[in-house]
């Protein structure tokens, strides 16, 4: 038979795999770089990219795991449409919600469309006539489908991209109790899906943000170049640091009464701090923002913290921070702004840690001037109390009160316990057994697909190239016979390549007509998490060279041995 027909052999002679020498200008991490240099995706546009062969094989083995892990735990594969009738948005009340990541569209006949950016929407429209009492439920069903979001600033490669592959689930449970087995069903079977693909990882409480919901946690692979930020502690304990429990411990002003001092050119809180001779957490910061009714707040945090953005629009509705011209508009001096004289109707939010400080070291408002002293509930009145700061490292862990360690991650997947959000604003109910109508308590997990790809890579690389986990290596080993023209070395490369794929192994040889360096090179490069080099010298003696990737190990291993050797490496 043709050795080219051995189809559980892939062959660097003719497959499409163009390396490249050189990281591409316009990549900004290693996921990004190595991918593209190891002939495995292509930038098309800004946030759009083609998976190339060796690509889609990586695509499509992270696909086939969380397919698995979805079956074994309860879950029913469909498959709904990526465009998407604003209609059904419209019924959620996310239609001008979701924001300007949306991508929008009419069609010939003037309906509005979007492309789709989740399905919330899409699959509650569609069991609303389907499941129709509590003998149907629960119901767990899920897809994996293109998303895409219209990024402001698309980067960071198949981290933050255009368009995405994702796989969601949606389940339909008749009460809490249910939907509270469904979420742990997909705790576990997430928890499978990130040890399958090799990753470390941990289990964060997050934000629901847009999606909504009651309860959801991250699943975060730690990488240091993650753009998400948490904290931890060895008891178990784990959040991003948008959710993070934090209990700062602000320290008051030591006096009976409010004094108006003079500081010039000071500010910055650690300015001011060394200023009075005193620690940031006597001092009270300022940030200012505006709520979703364009009232303007000044929101106080302990000297010593950061106002956390997400935190505080669930305290001020629809927060966001003021421009610097916004700030000027509004009376609020930069610097410098305070409790006391704010302008009429700027109102007042403060960190719940301050409700015990009876005397702040605050701004005045006034150019160049700080109050020492002023007294909550005599010179001014706070308007709103909530949890406003970002946790960080060495904060006391809210769980067993020791240390908390700091971590950067990558978000590869996100479970929300949805409650009825969306069944009841769009209709969708069940006749319970009490014969009463119902809406469906609804859970939300998502897993991205494409960018589980990239963290595998961020977590697991060289200087080489790509280090690729067993579980969703393009192939688990590589033969590279150290000659380009037939001889008794490309014949025993051949009968070792196919004794390997015969054991079950995913094989590739590199048969190109290249030097020994450029095939070690784009190997190392590409990932494989095996190697066995073949060369006349160990022939002769009866040997061939096995290389461990993620080690770097090279092990000379008898020619009749090299299957067992290669299967217990790997």
């Amino acid at each position: 038979m043709n050795k080219h027909l051995n189809r559980n052999i892939l062959r660097m002679s003719t497959m499409y795999v163009p390396t490249l020498k050189e990281d591409p200008s316009d990549a900004d991490i290693p996921s990004a770089k190595l991918l593209t240099r190891a002939g495995m995706i292509r930038k098309e546009a800004a946030g759009l990219y083609s998976f190339l062969p060796l690509g889609l094989r990586v695509l499509r083995k992270i696909e086939n795991i969380v397919r698995e892990e979805m079956d074994s735990h309860g879950g029913e594969e469909l498959l709904m449409p990526f465009v998407q009738s604003a209609d059904l948005w419209r019924q959620s009340g996310r239609w001008g919600a979701y924001g300007e990541e949306m991508m929008t569209m009419r069609d010939r006949h003037d309906n509005e469309f979007c492309l789709g950016p989740t399905a919330e929407e899409v699959i509650t429209d569609l069991v609303k006539n389907e499941l129709r009492s509590y003998k149907d439920l629960p119901k767990n069903l899920y897809h994996i489908q293109l998303k895409f979001r219209d990024e402001r600033r698309p980067r960071f490669g198949l981290l933050r991209s255009r368009e995405f592959i994702m796989k969601d689930a949606y389940s339909f449970d008749k009460d809490q109790e249910g939907l509270e087995v469904n979420y742990q069903l997909m705790r576990d079977a997430y928890s499978r899906m990130c040890e399958r693909m090799g990753m470390e990882y941990r289990i964060v409480q997050a934000d629901p943000g847009e999606i909504g919901g009651n309860g959801t946690e991250e699943f975060m692979t730690l990488a240091e170049t993650g753009e998400a930020e948490l904290v931890y502690c060895d008891c178990g304990y784990a959040a991003d640091v948008e959710v993070g429990e934090c209990h700062p411990n602000p320290v008051g002003y030591v006096g009976d009464t409010m004094e108006k001092i003079a500081t010039p050119g000071l500010h910055t809180i650690e300015e001011l701090a060394d200023f009075l001779g005193i620690e940031a957490d006597g001092t009270v910061k300022a940030f200012s923002g505006k709520d979703k009714e364009g009232a303007i707040w000044v929101l106080f945090v302990p000297g010593n913290y950061e106002v956390n953005e997400d935190k505080a629009a669930h305290v001020v509705r629809g927060f966001e921070p003021l421009t610097d011209e916004e700030m000027k508009d509004a009376g609020l001096v930069k610097g410098s702004m305070g409790p006391v004289g704010l302008p009429e109707g700027v109102r007042i939010c403060a960190d719940d840690s301050l409700r015990d400080v009876e005397r702040w070291i605050v701004g005045a408002n006034e150019e160049g001037y700080h109050l020492l002293g002023a007294k909550q509930g005599e010179d001014f009145t706070v308007d709103a109390w909530g949890d406003l700061c970002t946790v960080v490292a060495g904060d006391a862990c809210p769980c067993c009160g020791k240390p908390l360690q700091a971590a950067r991650g990558i978000e590869v997947g996100q479970i929300f316990k949805l409650g009825t959000k969306y069944s009841e604003a769009m209709g969708a109910l069940f006749m319970d057994e009490d014969g009463t109508e119902k809406p469906f308590i609804m859970g939300c997990y998502g897993v991205g697909v494409s960018r589980c790809m990239a963290a595998a890579v961020e977590q697991s690389h060289d200087d080489m190239g790509i280090i690729w986990p067993v579980g969703i290596a393009p192939a688990h080993v590589a033969v590279i016979p150290l000659s380009t023209k037939p001889d008794e070395v490309t014949e025993a490369a051949e009968d070792v390549a196919a004794k390997l794929a015969a054991a079950g192994l995913e094989v590739c040889i590199d048969d190109r007509d290249e030097r020994a360096g450029v095939k070690f090179a784009d190997n190392d490069l590409i990932g494989w998490p095996a190697q066995v080099v073949i060369g006349k010298r160990g022939l002769a003696a009866g040997t061939v060279e096995v290389k461990n990737r993620k080690t770097g190990e090279k092990t000379d291993v008898a020619v009749d041995d090299v299957v067992s050797f290669v299967e217990s490496l790997l």
